[in-house]
């Protein structure tokens, strides 16, 4: 021990602090990680956690196309400000993956169909049964004479029904009033538009004639 004391000296703790130190240098180059060296295969299953991962490093580059499926994402994770103008298309989009429990209100306004989408098959009964199809117009007319009372029927074409109708009065009208407009029913159906007009006071009467039109469409 005396001996110890006796080369226990400033410059030789110095010296062996300068090994130490040397050593240690030494040992941390032999297992220092080269660039790429941790491969997958090397990080245990869940090792890597949120908190491990730097903000913004996992970009949509450094993920495999099929990589992330809906499980891998959140309830609301998936907001309107982070879909890029135009990244969901027709083609990503499952069949029946867009209910009616999904579309917000008023979400779908005109600007967003396109022209002649819709067709005949995605309307609903009761919706198809109140739109106008095939619309046609038809106009009859009384004789015209001085007869003091007259009417006319303007028929719809077979098949369709009178979804609107008026008269109107031609020749010497001074004393002739329109005294009827209604449709023309035949069972439940109403297959046009009836007119019916009279000429008032002592005469004598003037010639006169009643027309009645109707607009006929297929409901």
């Amino acid at each position: 021990m005396n001996m110890v004391k006796r080369h226990l000296t400033v410059a030789n703790v110095l010296s062996c602090m300068a090994l130490f130190v040397a050593l240690g240098g030494v040992a941390y180059a032999a297992v220092k990680i080269p660039v790429n060296g941790v491969k997958t295969q090397n990080i245990a299953p869940q090792a890597v956690t949120n908190p491990k991962i730097k903000r913004e490093a996992v970009t949509s580059g450094k993920i495999k196309n099929g990589g992330i499926n809906a499980l891998d994402i959140g309830a609301g994770q998936v907001t309107n400000e982070k879909l890029a103008t135009g990244a969901v298309s027709s083609k990503k989009i499952a069949k029946k993956a867009v209910t009616n429990r999904t579309l917000a209100e008023e979400s779908v306004t005109t600007g967003k169909i396109a022209k002649e989408s819709i067709e005949a098959s995605k309307i609903s009964t009761s919706l198809w049964v109140q739109l106008v199809r095939n619309v046609a117009y038809v106009n009859t007319s009384s004789i015209t004479n001085d007869e003091q009372n007259k009417s006319a029927t303007a028929e719809c074409p077979k098949g369709k029904e009178a979804i609107a109708g008026g008269v109107r009065l031609e020749g010497e009208l001074k004393e002739v009033a329109v005294t009827g407009s209604y449709p023309f029913s035949s069972g439940n159906s109403r297959t046009g538009w009836t007119g019916i007009a009279h000429e008032s006071g002592a005469g004598p009467y003037g010639d006169w004639s009643i027309v009645a039109f109707a607009v006929c469409a297929e409901l």
